[in-house]
């Protein structure tokens, strides 16, 4: 079963077999060859598509039937999707036809294997698909070059090629697709799954960057540890708040500023610290279900009509995103969430609080020092409010009514993707905030695992006296945490943080 946490080496070990197995892919085919010649109207193979399902097509038009499903539905508009999606998606197609439940030509998918191997990357317009029968018009486009039409990313990823051209200078030839082919390539929720895929997976880390964080900043701000306490969550056991308050501890063992202050007499911190093991633990619970729905996607056939081993043709609705748009819903929810507590701490930082100076910079008022930072986080997490509000709920019918029902869950997925980059920016805030306030507690040191971080960091972005071009060092601060360096620099140390 394909694990979210190692989606790309799984991925390429499935192709890696797919390309020396074809028994399931061949039951199927030949399944179809003979409903060609039983007389019978199979929706796909002999029809037309959708509102068109009862109209019967000559077997010498079979062909152009598949050839014009792809033309007709590759009408997306709008940026194109991330090539490194975009070749996820294509993984995704291949695996998931390869699962032997489509039908599809030897040809057909020897052409998509082509394609894999050689790292030829359809380009794909972003918006146009409902989430219903699939991701009909972002599948058209990923599958159109297949047969010569469309465009390709170009060597270098900074723009589009026509696919005719690079398949010329590769010396592949377009294919011609046969009976379901056309079908089978555009019925998916491969756009989908993709993008919860590839957002869920980086996630993994991100969760454990903003554990970090908050400990850093509650260093920082001289906040207690008390709220981290096992026998507080053990009577509250939710599997995340658990886990968050155990990363805190880690996180914060052999201390000297929490020794310092240890008898301050401080009762209680605001929510944004005090409450971290609930916040993030909940964010934590809820991807953790998206990743399972996730997971479950990757592992399902879910073009239309499906082919069993007995012989049947049956159609159904496999391709509908329902469950992954209500998923990746959650799942920006639950990232928001990781940013809207983030820039609560960072305005704790700049209040002065408890030695701090006010801004993090000693000479204010000629310098503004970090006022406006959080005024960019603070923009981001507004932003994903709205991005927040649930595309599942919304349905427009299509197909003349045939298809009265639609998830929308193209939109969350894309929606998802705007959330969880808008959630690195905000936590690259913390993350040069937090540094900055820690260098004022010196010479005592934070936590084993705070230290680790704050002295990553150091290593790259220097203490700040007077104003200067922050935008650079944010963007430094989100690459870090982007790549994951954050986590892989403390637990490198300290062994693995939940």
């Amino acid at each position: 079963m394909i694990r979210v946490a190692t989606l790309y080496s799984d991925l390429e070990a499935s192709m890696t077999a797919l390309r020396s197995e074809h028994k399931a892919l061949d039951r199927s085919r030949e399944i179809v060859k003979r409903a060609l010649h039983d007389g019978k109207a199979h929706y796909g193979i002999n029809t037309g598509f959708g509102v068109l399902a009862n109209k019967r097509i000559d077997d010498e038009q079979l062909a152009e039937l598949q050839q014009n499903i792809l033309l007709s539905h590759a009408c997306g508009v709008g940026d194109p999707v991330p090539a490194e999606i975009t070749r996820l998606m294509l993984q995704l197609k291949i695996h998931a036809l390869g699962l032997g439940h489509s039908g599809i030509s030897r040809t057909t998918f020897d052409q998509l294997l082509t394609f894999e191997h050689l790292g030829l990357t359809p380009w794909v317009p972003s918006r146009g698909s409902v989430g219903a029968s699939g991701d009909l018009a972002p599948l058209a486009h990923l599958c159109l070059p297949l047969l010569g039409l469309g465009e390709v990313w170009n060597e270098t990823q900074s723009g589009k090629k026509d696919a005719a051209a690079a398949l010329g200078l590769l010396g592949i030839e377009p294919i011609q697709l046969q009976a379901k082919d056309g079908l089978a390539l555009i019925n998916g929720t491969q756009l989908m799954s993709a993008y919860g895929a590839f957002v869920l997976e980086r996630a993994l880390i991100l969760q454990k960057e903003a554990d970090i964080l908050a400990a850093m900043s509650l260093e920082a701000l001289q906040g207690s540890a008390a709220p981290f306490d096992s026998r507080i969550h053990e009577i509250r056991p939710h599997a995340g708040q658990t886990a968050v308050a155990g990363n805190i501890r880690k996180l914060l063992d052999h201390s000297e500023i929490m020794d310092s202050h240890r008898d301050c007499g401080r009762v209680q911190d605001p929510y944004c610290l005090r409450c971290v093991p609930q916040v993030h633990g909940a964010s934590r619970d809820a991807l953790d279900f998206a990743r399972n729905s996730i997971e479950i996607e990757l592992n399902s056939v879910t073009d239309n009509p499906l082919v069993f081993d007995n012989g049947d043709i049956i159609s159904g609705g496999n391709f509908h995103g329902q469950p992954l748009a209500l998923a990746m819903d959650f799942a920006a929810i639950a990232l928001a969430e990781l940013g809207s507590i983030s820039e609560r701490r960072t305005y704790l930082l700049l209040e002065g609080h408890d030695g701090l100076p006010k801004l993090l910079m000693k000479d204010t008022g000629v310098n503004s020092g970090f006022m406006i930072p959080q005024y960019t986080a603070a923009a981001l997490v507004s932003e994903n409010k709205v991005l927040c509000h649930p595309a599942s709920v919304d349905s427009i019918p299509t197909s003349l009514g045939q298809e009265d029902h639609v998830s929308m869950g193209s939109i969350s997925a894309l929606k998802l993707l705007s959330v969880m980059r808008n959630v690195e920016r905000v936590l690259a805030v913390e993350l040069l905030c937090a540094s900055q306030a820690l260098d004022f507690r010196s010479p005592l040191k934070p936590g084993r695992g705070v230290h680790l971080a704050h002295e990553m960091l150091r290593r790259q972005i220097v203490h700040a006296q007077k104003d200067y071009e922050v935008r650079n060092d944010l963007d430094l601060c989100a690459s870090i945490l982007r790549d994951g360096d954050l986590a892989s620099a403390v637990e490198s140390r300290i062994g693995a943080i939940a």
